[in-house]
C-alpha cells in the first residue's frame, strides 16, 4: 500500500479540500481522461481508473475520514471502524452516518451521470424507425417530384404524456430500483447506470393508461409531403427525420425510410446513371448517314448517324442521361441503332438491291473461310 499514489495528489487539490473543489477537479480530470474521448488510448483508461477510485473515496465524507486516519482506504477497515463504533454507543459518536453516500446522498454515480448524460431517469431512447415502400416511374425518378403519402405510425400519447401510466391514480415506488428510475450494470473495470427493467426509468409503478394500455403511444394515420430528388434508381433508401413512431417518456421519434422502387420504362433503361435506349434506323440512313431524331428523357435530341454505320453500333449523346445525387456532371444517353433491311415487294426493289450488291461486291464473311 506504501507505494500507491495519494488519493489528492491525483485529483489534484490539497488535503484540506471542501467538497466542491473535489467535485469540480473530479469533473475536470474525468472529461479529460474519459476512454471514449481518448479511444484506444491504454495510458487515459489508467488514469480514469485512478481518478475513479481517488474521487470515489474523497467524495465520501466517511470514506474520506478513514482514508486521512490511516493513508489508504478499504472496506475491511470501514467495517472495523462501524463495528467499534456500534460497541462504544453507535456510529454516531464516532462520527460516522453510514445511511448516506456524500455531497447530498447522490455521490459517484450521480457526478458521473451529470457528466456524461446519464440521468437518474430513463435515458433518451430513440422510437422505432418504419420502412414504407414507394414505386415511382422512372420519368419521375429522373426529374423528381413532390409526393404525398399516407404513412400509419404511431404518436406519442397525451393522456399519459407518452408514460404509459395512468395519471388518475397513484404510482408506487418501483421496488426493483426503490424510485430511481436506475439500476447499476457491471461493464468492464466500472459499474455504469441504466434505465430499471421494471418501471422503464420512471422510477414508479402503477395502473396502465387508459387511452394506449400503457403502451405510451396511439396509432395514427399522417399524410405527409416529401421531396423526391432527381437521380433516384431502385433500391435507393431516404431517410424522413422524426416521422417513425414515436419515442417512450418524451424521447424523440424514430424516422422514416422510403425504399424507392422504380418502374420500368417502355424505351429507356438504366445502367449506372446513363439512359439506354435502342433506335431502328433505315438501310439507307445507316448506308448513306443521315441526321435523325431521338427520344431523350428532357425531349427530342438530334442524332448523326455517319455514313455506313452497322447495326448494333452505339452513340453517346452527352449529358443526357440521369442527374447524380452526389452532385456530379449527369450520364450520357447511350443510344444503340437498329438497320431494319427494308422487304423488297417488287421486282423494281430486288432488282435495286442486286445492283447494288454488283457495285458493292465486299463479302462480309470472307474472314470465316478459314474456320
Amino acid at each position: 500500500m506504501a507505494g500507491k499514489e495519494d488519493f489528492y495528489t491525483i485529483l489534484g487539490v490539497p488535503r484540506e479540500a471542501k467538497e466542491a473543489e473535489i467535485k469540480k477537479a473530479y469533473r475536470r480530470l474525468a472529461r479529460k481522461n474519459h476512454p471514449d474521448v481518448n479511444p484506444g488510448d491504454k495510458s487515459a483508461e489508467e488514469r480514469f481508473k485512478k481518478i475513479q477510485e481517488a474521487y470515489d473515496v474523497l467524495s465520501d465524507a466517511k470514506k474520506r475520514a478513514i482514508y486521512d486516519q490511516y493513508g489508504f482506504y478499504s472496506d475491511n477497515i470501514r467495517e472495523q471502524a462501524g463495528a467499534r463504533g456500534r460497541g462504544a454507543g453507535g456510529a454516531a459518536s464516532q462520527g460516522f452516518d453510514f445511511s448516506g453516500a456524500g455531497f447530498g446522498g447522490g455521490g459517484f454515480r450521480d457526478i458521473f451521470s451529470e457528466l456524461f448524460g446519464r440521468g437518474r431517469q430513463e435515458a433518451p431512447t430513440r422510437g422505432e424507425d418504419l420502412e414504407q415502400q414507394l414505386n415511382i416511374s422512372f420519368t419521375e425518378s429522373i426529374r423528381g417530384f413532390s409526393a404525398r403519402l399516407s404513412i400509419a405510425r404511431r404518436e406519442a400519447c397525451t393522456a399519459c404524456g407518452g408514460s404509459g401510466a395512468d395519471r388518475s391514480h397513484s404510482q408506487q415506488v418501483c421496488p426493483r430500483c426503490q424510485g430511481s428510475g436506475q439500476e447499476a450494470r457491471s461493464q468492464g473495470f466500472m459499474k455504469v447506470s441504466g434505465p430499471c427493467r421494471m418501471c422503464g426509468g420512471n422510477g414508479r409503478v402503477g395502473g396502465r393508461c387508459g387511452a394506449c394500455g400503457g403502451s405510451g403511444s396511439r396509432p395514427v394515420e399522417e399524410t405527409v409531403t416529401v421531396r423526391i430528388p432527381p437521380g433516384v434508381a431502385s433500391g435507393y433508401r431516404m431517410r424522413v427525420a422524426g416521422k417513425g413512431n414515436a419515442g417512450r417518456n418524451g424521447s424523440p421519434p424514430g424516422d422514416l425510410y422510403l425504399i424507392i422502387s422504380v418502374r420500368p420504362h417502355e424505351f429507356f433503361r438504366r445502367e449506372g446513371n446513363d439512359i439506354v435506349c435502342t433506335v431502328p434506323i433505315t438501310l439507307t440512313e445507316a448506308a448513306l448517314g443521315a441526321r435523325i431524331e431521338v427520344p431523350s428523357v428532357d425531349g427530342k435530341a438530334l442524332l448523326k448517324i455517319p455514313p455506313g454505320t452497322q447495326s448494333g453500333q452505339k452513340f453517346r449523346l452527352r449529358g443526357k442521361g440521369a442527374p447524380s445525387l452526389r452532385g456530379d456532371v449527369p450520364g450520357n444517353q447511350i443510344v444503340e441503332v437498329r438497320v431494319v433491311v427494308p422487304h423488297a415487294a417488287d421486282e423494281r426493289s430486288r432488282e435495286i438491291l442486286r445492283e447494288l450488291a454488283r457495285l458493292n461486291p465486299e463479302d462480309p464473311r470472307a474472314g470465316l473461310q478459314g474456320l
